[in-house]
């Protein structure tokens, strides 16, 4: 018993330090009450309702199959708006490296499906831009209420 709740505990731990470490390196991460494909069906819709350009959703575990390796579910959706993307690149075009933005949607070992997305603040600190805070801090605020729409039994 003892050794089963210390496997117990050393997996909780695992999961708190990833996710920790996630949020450190500016990677947004929810828990989602539904499956990967239904997360990021939710998310598509809420998107394309708040006029965000869905560009792909890419199936990683798909692809794995497709060469007879396995994969949990796993599900990228690139979305963008130029709303959003202009401003961030008129202060620092190489921020085009990393938009349009990517929302992954997994399942973990345990089950459990996460959603992450990077920061708009990570991305403004990562391409050095300095005179947005306004408007990243807006965004941010944005993705939260969208992606807690996507991942939320609101019943």
């Amino acid at each position: 018993m003892k050794k089963l709740i210390s496997i117990v505990i050393a997996a909780a731990l695992l999961v708190i330090s990833t996710g920790a470490w996630a949020q450190s390196q500016g990677v947004v991460v929810k828990q989602s009450a539904f499956s990967v494909a239904e997360t990021l069906n939710r998310l598509e819709a809420v998107f394309k309702r708040r006029g965000f350009q869905v560009f792909a959703r890419i199936d990683h575990a798909a692809a794995a199959e497709s060469i007879e390796r396995e994969l949990p579910p796993a599900e990228v959706l690139i979305f963008g708006n130029p709303k959003i993307a202009t401003p961030l690149m008129q202060s620092n075009v190489v921020a085009g490296l990393d938009l349009p933005m990517k929302a992954l949607a997994y399942r973990d070992d345990a089950g459990k499906v996460f959603l992450v997305y990077n920061h708009p603040a990570y991305l403004s600190r990562r391409h050095g831009i300095k005179d947005r805070k306004k408007f990243v801090e807006a965004v941010s605020r944005i993705l939260t209420n969208l992606t807690d729409q996507a991942v939320k039994n609101s019943q």
